[in-house]
């Protein structure tokens, strides 16, 4: 029991960071006179690193090196967290140190999906339901430390907000001594093993495996976005740092609500029925951002939001468990999660090069349609059950 409430507070401060130094390093960017346009970069330059290493990392992860995954990725998170607090004074400063925490991010992240996926075996739904809503429970008190930090001010204390973010990495770094031990693999592959043998499956499988990865892949690239340009709305439309710290939390409380009931979901629904229309539902709330709204109703908006992208998340890795062959776990996950991250560095980087033609409000209306284009690949890949 104590090893999976270290487990659970792992998953917690890992998201708190994560959500905590993103906007953060957005406002940052402002601050230091950057045009808006360039703000998605941010938001790539954390993804882009993990992109080349995520399957690498998996590969390591099911020979058994969770262990070490975690303890470099908490150490990589906590150095740059020192590095975005004294030496980011520039663009390109923070496109780095935002690289680095990607990679520590990723390390820890993998290494965190392997031990759930170990250790929750007889019940998935019931074990990433309840891991990622703790790790949802960070990401709605990152933006409450925003709203504390910012008050009414339109641009918050950055340094005193990267150095929150620098000492929950550490935090986060002490905790991971006291995670369980990760066991054994099924099958742990041999070091002349080939990464063509591990992704070698039947074709169904392969079809579930990809539509998986996509839902997961454009539903995270919707979360990153209302993450990163929210705060960019905020700014055009006046509303004050506060406000958006709360619109953030309200969105994160929602995905947090979804997930505590993931299990319930998906015996109701089936996983492909629940994946497609929850990730339909989203679609139309993430493109009704873009129109000129009251606070109150944009709140509704992300209330709905935040609730069905709360679902694919979970959905995707335990479908993605499941559907593994034995001794490829970590390696599936960390396939999942470099296809997320294509997502993060693909997806804002394409949307910061048209934000002067659509506006960002435009980039919530694209992103609306980006999902609801998901949400039929999901119905059509996604076999029932896998």
């Amino acid at each position: 029991m104590r090893a999976t409430a270290a487990l659970l507070c792992h998953a917690f401060l890992l998201q708190l960071a994560a959500y905590v130094v993103r906007p953060t390093s957005a406002y940052r960017a402002i601050e230091l006179g950057v045009d808006p346009r360039m703000v998605g970069l941010i938001a790539a330059s954390f993804a882009l690193l993990p992109l080349v290493v995520a399957v690498s990392i998996g590969r390591w992860n099911d020979r058994g090196n969770v262990g070490r995954s975690l303890v470099i990725g908490g150490v990589l998170m906590t150095g740059a967290g020192l590095g975005v607090h004294l030496w980011s004074r520039s663009l390109t400063s923070l496109l780095v140190w935002n690289a680095v925490i990607g990679l520590g991010h990723l390390l820890a992240i993998v290494g965190q999906q392997t031990l759930v996926a170990r250790l929750g075996r007889e019940r998935l739904d019931s074990a990433f339901g309840t891991y990622t809503f703790v790790g949802s429970l960070g990401q709605a008190a990152a933006p409450l430390v925003l709203t504390v930090v910012g008050g009414s001010a339109v641009l918050p204390d950055t340094g005193l907000l990267f150095a929150i973010y620098t000492v929950t990495c550490a935090g986060l770094l002490a905790v991971t001594f006291l995670l369980p031990s990760p066991g054994n693999p099924d099958r742990r592959p041999a070091r002349g093993d080939s990464l063509r043998s591990a992704l070698r499956v039947p074709p169904a499988t392969r079809r579930t495996m990809t539509g998986a990865m996509l839902l997961s892949m454009l539903v995270l690239a919707a979360v990153d976005l209302i993450q990163v340009y929210l705060p960019a709305l905020g700014v055009e439309r006046g509303i004050p740092s506060a406000t958006v710290g709360i619109l953030l939390s309200v969105r994160a409380a929602a995905t947090m609500a979804s997930r505590l009931g993931l299990a319930r979901l998906t015996t109701r629904l089936g996983r492909t029925r629940l994946a497609h229309v929850s990730t339909l539902v989203a679609g139309a709330a993430v493109g009704a951002l873009a129109a000129p709204l009251p606070v109150w109703a944009a709140g509704v908006l992300l209330a709905v939001a935040g609730f069905a992208l709360g679902i694919g998340q979970p959905l995707s890795m335990t479908i993605v468990t499941t559907a593994a062959p034995a001794g490829t776990t970590s390696t599936w996950l960390a396939l999942r999660l470099s296809g997320n991250r294509v997502g993060q560095s693909l997806v804002p980087a394409v949307l910061s090069a048209f934000t002067a033609g659509i506006g960002t409000g435009g980039v919530f209306l694209v992103t609306g349609i980006g999902l609801l284009g998901t949400a039929a690949m999901a119905r059509v890949l996604i076999s029932d059950d896998p």
